[in-house]
């Protein structure tokens, strides 16, 4: 066989550079060596990915107000259901991750979610009941348990998610649509995603392997057969996959299932009493920054570890135990994945001086007794629980630390559910300030035929008037 001359010099050319000589040239040995494929990998990790159903009861008004009268029962029956609400079942279906051979499944949240009947069935159709050992809204995850008698489930090892780049190879593993459970393959699109707003810690791996509807609690895993993610969410406009997924790193989830197998069921989280900022193009050119990086301290809790370590308003934090913080999503969630206890380095900008110092990690003060109380009455509080505000509550819900007064912690049921949510702040009831929820309930005793109350949702003061 001839070359020409210039596909020849070009060979040569290629067989001289250090990338050819750093691949390993080897006979193969077999047609499976001839044919790459992903199948080993899939044998390994696919029996410990399972299909989750959850149902879910939704009221459901019949919404003809002519079956109240006493005239139409006489011809349509009266069998006490007239006018009653009547009860829709929501069905939800996603995948999960045993983790566990003794049954400990990971999933999301949203995908059991007030379920009421959650099934399980494995990779080889059998179905069992599962128990909702732990929920966690603000991560998006779930923990359940399935009992297998005598036996020892396949599980995924957990992967390091920190040790992932972005150009790495990975696998989505979960049952798009419900067609069953089926496999795909791309590479990490990025990492440390922070902008997609599906939980309260921001720091997402992205894929571009085909994630759909279903997928929701599935594997992501590398090719080592770990567990490195599980899938969450996708960015589409027609709900189906265009190569954009997004999966929770498996440093969070580890955090999750350890306290799920504590058998606390209360998630305690490491708290840094701190509001934080994004270090803008302009806030770094104004401290002479080489570049935007970091997270900005604007305030600080008297309590904060960050405080007693030494940090001030108006520092940057630069890293946590050598990890660079790129913006004040990263370090909520480099805090999130640090034990309670644990002593870390962390470094930080003053003035242009770098430092550093050690924080231990605390879990968030309860500084007052939050006084959890279910409002009831002839009132627009009607079916919420309140509770007095503490760092340990204001973490819970989401809101600044140095936030005072009483808040929505839930919504069960009642008027609450038109005219409040969750980390609602109640400032005032019918002029009367609000600041605890002793307060509260005293302002909201009695009868009124016109309810004034102002509150503060998501940093702004909203003024609302409800007439009964």
């Amino acid at each position: 066989m001839r070359f020409h001359p210039a596909v020849l010099s070009a060979l040569l050319l290629f067989l001289a550079s250090p990338f050819a000589a750093a691949q390993e040239k080897a006979v193969p040995e077999s047609s499976a060596a001839v044919q790459m494929s992903f199948a080993p990998i899939v044998k390994t990790t696919a029996p410990a990915v399972v299909n989750v159903y959850s149902q879910r009861q939704l009221p459901q008004q019949q919404g003809n107000r002519f079956f109240d009268d006493p005239f139409f029962r006489r011809f349509f029956g009266d069998d006490g259901t007239f006018g009653r609400p009547r009860e829709r079942v929501l069905n939800s279906l996603g995948s999960g991750v045993v983790v566990d051979p003794s049954g400990l499944i990971v999933t999301n949240n949203h995908v059991v979610a007030n379920g009421t009947d959650i099934k399980v069935v494995l990779a080889d159709k059998r179905e069992f009941e599962a128990k909702v050992l732990l929920t966690d809204e603000r991560t998006d995850l779930a923990v359940l348990k399935i009992e297998v008698p005598d036996e020892k489930l396949p599980a995924i090892t957990l992967g390091d998610s920190d040790a992932l780049e972005v150009g790495d190879l990975v696998l989505a593993i979960g049952n798009p649509f419900g067609v069953g459970q089926t496999v795909t393959s791309g590479i990490v699109s990025a990492l440390a995603r922070t902008q997609v707003g599906v939980t309260d810690y921001q720091f997402f791996i992205q894929t571009d392997a085909a994630i759909n509807p279903g997928n929701s609690g599935g594997a992501l895993v590398n090719m080592k057969g770990e567990l490195i993610g599980i899938n969450t969410a996708i960015f589409s406009r027609s709900g189906g996959s265009i190569g954009i997924g997004f999966a929770i790193p498996t440093n969070m989830v580890r955090t999750v299932v350890a306290t799920a197998e504590s058998g606390s069921g209360l998630i305690r989280r490491p708290w840094i009493g701190a509001e934080l900022q994004d270090v803008t193009p302009d806030i770094a050119t104004s401290l002479g920054m080489a570049r935007p990086e970091g997270a900005l301290i604007v305030s600080l809790h008297p309590e904060s570890p960050l405080t007693k370590a030494g940090l001030k308003r108006g520092d940057i934090i630069l890293a946590i135990e050598g990890r660079p913080i790129e913006n004040a999503q990263e370090l909520g969630y480099r805090v999130a994945t640090t034990a309670i206890g644990a002593t870390t380095i962390v470094e930080y900008q003053r003035k242009g001086d770098h430092k550093e110092t050690q924080v231990t990690m605390v879990a968030a003060p309860e500084t007052v007794k939050r006084d959890d109380t279910l409002i009831d009455g002839p009132n627009p509080l009607a079916g919420a629980v309140v509770a007095n505000l503490s760092p340990a509550v204001a973490d819970e819900l989401g809101l600044p630390a140095n936030s005072k007064g009483v808040a929505v912690a839930k919504v069960q049921d009642g008027p609450a559910q038109r005219f409040f949510r969750r980390g609602d702040v109640i400032l005032e009831v019918n002029g009367e300030k609000i600041e605890t929820v002793d307060a509260l309930s005293k302002a909201l005793a009695g009868e009124q035929s016109l309810w004034r109350l102002a509150l503060n949702r998501g940093g702004r003061v909203v003024k609302i008037a409800i007439g009964n």
